[in-house]
């Protein structure tokens, strides 16, 4: 039986639309899985011209996943009706878009928890969008943890085998330097393995990122890893976790891209995100596009799988088709992987 993968439209502004229908427009994802979306079916259908797509793909409302075809050619949508098409506009951020976007997120961790589908992909919502429309929230991660009390939890990175997972993630850098502490190194270091185990990696090897430059250079430039990150990874390794570390910043990514390391355990949110976009995210210059906007984020730690494009809602690229649905694309492998993993 193929996993159903409910997946977010995002911003209804956004490049999530257009990125949507590329993307499942492939059929070797409908032979790998049960795609859904969940958004507006006006929105989507509207977003068929953007592509090119009218008369090669069919919107299909539904009010249910149980109303879904699940055939290629037919994108199913799970149709929330957030969005009033003649006060939209696409490419700027409005109060409607993030209310929608809000709706969708909430309606997908309801399907998921219910058990009405194995897996949650999310498209990218605009934050100060969502707050304009009343919900407080920095990210994606954050509703998840609320709406699923989920009370430890992390961001991981990943892009082919370089993977990464944060101590701290949408914080002032002042304030990511507090948090380092042992006690959340050590809850890093055990979600980064069970990370690991459930994409199929049966004896996960972790790399522990210092804090400051060349990991403090035995206290000489500060003291949080011979304080804090050390002493956690005494405890992983007690524990029976195979952990090296910590490692100068500068040199433990190029590590973990050479096999080094399965996996990362960076302690602030830019630490981990600028190597995984480095090589994830190509730039054509002659051309003047993107030629890979690859990588996906996974929240660790919850009841359900949550995995999202590893890139934002790209208000400049809507309807230009250039946007590129590759991280889409990726997501929706690797929750279905996941799903297969814990459905086994």
């Amino acid at each position: 039986m193929k996993n159903k993968i409910g997946i977010t439209m995002g911003d209804p502004a956004s490049i999530g639309p257009e990125i949507t229908i590329l993307a499942l427009s492939d059929p070797a994802i409908y032979e790998a899985c049960s795609p859904i979306v969940i958004g507006d079916a006006a929105v989507m259908d509207m977003a068929l011209d953007d592509v090119g797509m009218r008369g090669q793909i069919t919107i299909h409302a539904v009010s249910d996943v149980s109303e879904a075809l699940f055939t290629p050619g037919t994108i199913d949508v799970y149709d929330m009706q957030k969005v009033d098409i003649a006060k939209l506009t696409r490419g700027k951020v409005s109060a409607m878009a993030g209310e929608a976007a809000f709706s969708y997120v909430v309606k997908v961790i309801e399907l998921a928890l219910e058990g009405q589908i194995d897996a949650t992909v999310t498209n990218a919502l605009n934050k100060e969008a969502i707050n304009l429309a009343g919900h407080h929230y920095s990210g994606h991660t954050e509703i998840y943890a609320d709406y699923t009390h989920t009370q430890h939890y992390t961001m991981m990175l990943a892009h082919e085998n370089l993977r990464v997972v944060h101590v701290s993630t949408h914080v002032s850098l002042r304030e990511a330097c507090d948090r380092v502490k042992k006690a959340r190194v050590l809850e890093c270091i055990r979600l980064a393995d069970d990370a690991c185990r459930q994409l199929g990696i049966a004896k996960p090897k972790i790399g522990v990122a210092g804090l400051n430059p060349h990991s403090g250079e035995n206290g000489l430039f500060g003291r949080e890893e011979i304080d804090e990150i050390i002493p956690a990874i005494e405890a992983a390794r007690a524990e029976g976790y195979t952990v090296d570390g910590p490692v100068p910043p500068d040199t433990v990514f190029s590590k973990a891209r050479g096999g080094w390391y399965d996996i990362v355990v960076a302690m602030y949110h830019d630490q981990g995100h600028i190597p995984l976009k480095l090589v994830g995210f190509v730039y054509n210059q002659a051309l003047g596009r993107w030629d890979a906007v690859a990588g996906v984020n996974i929240t660790l730690g919850l009841p359900i799988i949550r995995v999202s494009v590893d890139h934002g809602t790209a208000f400049d690229q809507v309807g230009t088709g250039k946007a590129s649905p590759l991280s889409l694309v990726n997501s929706i492998h690797i929750a279905d992987q996941m799903a297969a993993v814990k459905r086994a």
